[in-house]
């Protein structure tokens, strides 16, 4: 770990897998030191642990009394507490609550992190959301489709991420189906799947939304993306996330809901990540996490915009006065460049026994490829992709134009299933 500097600024980083790993780096650009706080007396073992490395400490909660940990970091004199993933929100609230502490309210984390709660928030505040029931008894979600909602219904654990779980059943024999696949299983964070979540199906294109709100009420769209999927299946499977630009006409009906959303599950501070339909009765939220976007490259979304959010979040906490003057009000990005994430999908199973490097070479020499991320390793095991979680590769695109990022975009799709061999039964890679 490094060792914090004296009279440097201080940010405490919840959990930092996954997404949280940018922000060190971001606060250190600030001239600030990290310290991580573990949530859990033990990591994660569904997710690679994080990196500890740029952190001055490593402070662990046992489980116990969140006073008592809060006052471990009071220590570190920190200036703002952020979460690193999904499992980090509630104790980010807690903490930034009890250290005093821009954040949101502790009071109402689970609205943020459980998904019935947060559309049942949203109706309450009469925004134009999906009807929901959740329940461990595929029968009454069965009736419930046939008097409520009708199909397709969508079916998905209660607090899980990356399209874990989700299944599209149009019919009452794919909803028991589903509803025995998620009962009793463990979400990605590894809690228990007791009752499932089942919603009417949101018909119309969806979008990402990613905000920054600072401490003193300054709100600031760092983008504003478009899903292409593809359907196999049960299954809606990311192929593509599309920058748009800020002046296309769904951008303000998008980010208008947004605002209200984030108003309504009391997200005040920090970063926001939201999905959302636009279905022809209006924009209907998927799902919001008060954290980053997963997808996000700092240096990708530099390239192709005016910032990104691990490094406007970091301001927010460092330095909340120049945040406040630069993102005063409600601001909007601006699109420097056109941009593209392209989402690996395949059809193989089996153990990776090589990642091909010179494949990856030629993937990352065509002229708008800025990023290629293999998503596993040698003796890792492929599975044919049904979510985000399965998606062997992600390739990061930028350039001047639309038509240039989809010609790329059409190589790396003839060259991915030539990345991972897989050993063959009797030991010989295929």
């Amino acid at each position: 770990m490094d060792h914090a500097h004296p009279h440097r600024p201080v940010g405490v980083i919840v959990d930092g897998y996954s997404i949280g790993k940018y922000l060190p780096a971001a606060f250190q650009r600030l001239g600030a030191d990290v310290v991580h706080l573990q949530s859990a007396p033990e990591f994660l073992a569904s997710v690679p642990p994080p990196d500890l490395g740029p952190y001055a400490a490593n402070v662990v909660h046992d489980g116990g009394d969140w006073e008592r940990t809060a006052k471990e970091l009071a220590a570190h004199s920190p200036v703002g507490v952020l979460p690193g993933q999904e499992t980090g929100v509630p104790p980010a609230d807690v903490v930034a609550e009890l250290l005093g502490l821009p954040g949101n309210p502790a009071a109402t984390s689970a609205v943020r992190r459980d998904k019935y709660r947060m559309i049942e928030a949203l109706r309450a505040a009469g925004l134009h959301c999906a009807r929901q029931l959740k329940s461990a008894d595929a029968a009454e979600i069965v009736a419930w489709a046939e008097r409520e909602a009708d199909y397709p219904v969508v079916v998905k654990p209660l607090s899980s991420a990356s399209t874990d779980g989700v299944s599209i059943c149009r019919s009452a024999g794919e909803i028991r189906t589903a509803v025995a696949a998620v009962l009793g299983t463990y979400d990605i964070f590894e809690r228990r799947n007791t009752e499932v979540l089942a919603q009417s199906f949101l018909r119309g294109p969806e979008y990402i939304v990613d905000v920054v709100r600072g401490p003193g009420g300054g709100r600031h769209v760092c983008g504003v993306w478009r899903y292409e999927k593809t359907e196999t299946g049960a299954k809606r499977i990311y192929d593509k996330d599309i920058l748009l630009d800020p002046d296309s006409p769904e951008v303000p009906v998008l980010v208008a809901y947004v605002d209200r959303v984030l108003d309504a599950l009391g997200i005040r501070f920090g970063a926001a990540h939201a999905e959302v339909v636009l279905t022809p009765e209006g924009p209907a939220l998927v799902e919001v996490g008060a954290r980053l976007n997963g997808d996000m490259d700092p240096a990708v979304h530099d390239a192709c915009m005016d910032g990104n959010q691990a490094d406007l979040l970091a301001l927010a906490c460092v330095r909340p006065e120049e945040f406040e003057r630069r993102y005063a009000g409600r601001t909007m990005y601006r699109k420097h460049r056109e941009a593209l994430v392209l989402h690996g999908q395949t059809t193989r199973e089996g153990i990776v026994e090589e990642v091909d490097q010179d494949v990856l070479a030629r993937i990352a020499a065509l002229r708008t490829v800025r990023l290629v991320l293999p998503r596993l390793r040698p003796g890792d095991r492929m599975r044919p992709t049904t979510d985000l979680l399965s998606s062997p590769l992600r390739v990061f695109l930028v350039g001047d134009r639309h038509e240039d990022l989809l010609a790329d975009y059409r190589q790396v799709q003839v060259l991915k299933d030539q990345v991972f061999r897989l050993a063959a039964p009797g030991g010989t890679a295929r």
